[in-house]
C-alpha cells in the first residue's frame, strides 16, 4: 500500500467522523460543543491501541482462510461487539464520573493528554494483555460467537490505553439529562469504531486491510502524539474559559 493510500483512507476517516458527528449534533442544537467532541472522540479513534489489537484480529483471520463475505460478516461482529463493550463501559464510568466536578475536565484533560504524549514519544506501550490477546485471537474460531467473544475482550484490553479521552469527555457530558447522555455515548463510540469499518470496507481485501493497519501501527508515535495533542489543546481550552 502507498503512502498516497493510506493518507487517503485516514483523511477519509476524519471527514467521515467529522461530517456525521457534526450532522448529528447540529440536529440536537447542540453546534456548540461539536470542536469538544471532534477533539475527544477523534483523539480516541486514531489512538494506536485500536489499531495494535485490529491488526492482531486481521492477522488471525488472514490464516483461517476466510472469503471476503465470510470476514465481512465475522469482522462486522467483532466490530458490533466493540462498540456494543465500549459503550456499556461508557454508561458504568458515567455514573462514577458524574460525581467529578466538571471544573476539573481541563486539568484532566492536560494530564492524559501529556501523558499521551511522552508514551508514544518513548514508544511504551499502553494496552492491557497483548500477548494473551494476541494469543486468544489465533486460537479463537473464525465464528460469529467467536468474533463477539473477541470483540468483548478487545474493549477491556483497549480501556487502559484510551480511558484518558473517554474519561475526559464523560465528565463533560455526565452532569447534562440522562437520555443525552446515553445519545451522546452512543455517537462518540460511533466515531470510535469508525476506523474499523473503514479499514473492512474500503480496502479492498484482507490483505490491503491488515498492511493499513500494520502501518498505522508502524505510526503509533506520531499517532499517540496527535491524540494527546488534541486532548491537551481542549483542556487548555477549558480552562483558559472557565468551563
Amino acid at each position: 500500500m502507498t503512502m498516497r493510500s493510506e493518507i487517503k483512507y485516514l483523511v477519509f476517516i476524519i471527514l467521515l467522523s467529522i461530517g456525521l458527528s457534526s450532522t448529528i449534533l447540529t440536529l440536537l442544537g447542540m453546534t456548540y460543543f461539536i470542536p469538544q467532541f471532534l477533539a475527544y472522540s477523534l483523539s480516541d479513534s486514531i489512538n494506536p491501541c485500536t489499531f495494535v489489537v485490529y491488526t492482531f484480529f486481521l492477522i488471525a483471520l488472514s490464516v483461517k482462510g476466510l472469503t471476503r463475505k465470510q470476514l465481512y460478516l465475522v469482522g462486522l461482529f467483532f466490530i458490533l461487539a466493540v462498540y456494543i463493550s465500549y459503550y456499556l463501559i461508557g454508561i458504568g464510568l458515567s455514573l462514577v464520573v458524574g460525581r467529578i466536578p466538571k471544573e476539573w475536565s481541563g486539568y484532566m484533560a492536560v494530564i492524559f493528554g501529556t501523558y499521551t504524549m511522552i508514551t508514544g514519544v518513548l514508544e511504551r506501550s499502553r494496552t492491557l494483555g497483548k500477548g494473551r490477546l494476541r494469543k486468544f485471537a489465533f486460537s479463537t474460531r473464525a465464528t460469529i460467537l467467536g468474533a463477539i467473544t473477541l470483540g468483548f475482550l478487545v474493549s477491556t484490553t483497549l480501556l487502559p490505553c484510551s480511558m484518558g479521552p473517554y474519561l475526559v469527555y464523560e465528565s463533560v457530558v455526565a452532569h447534562l439529562t440522562r437520555a443525552l447522555v446515553l445519545l451522546l455515548l452512543a455517537l462518540y463510540n460511533l466515531v470510535f469504531v469508525l476506523p474499523l469499518f473503514v479499514i473492512l470496507f474500503a480496502t479492498g481485501s484482507l490483505r490491503e486491510s491488515k498492511e493499513f493497519s500494520r502501518t498505522m501501527v508502524r505510526h503509533s508515535r506520531e499517532l499517540s502524539v496527535l491524540s494527546g495533542f488534541l486532548l491537551m489543546t481542549v483542556g487548555a481550552w477549558l480552562l483558559l474559559s472557565g468551563s
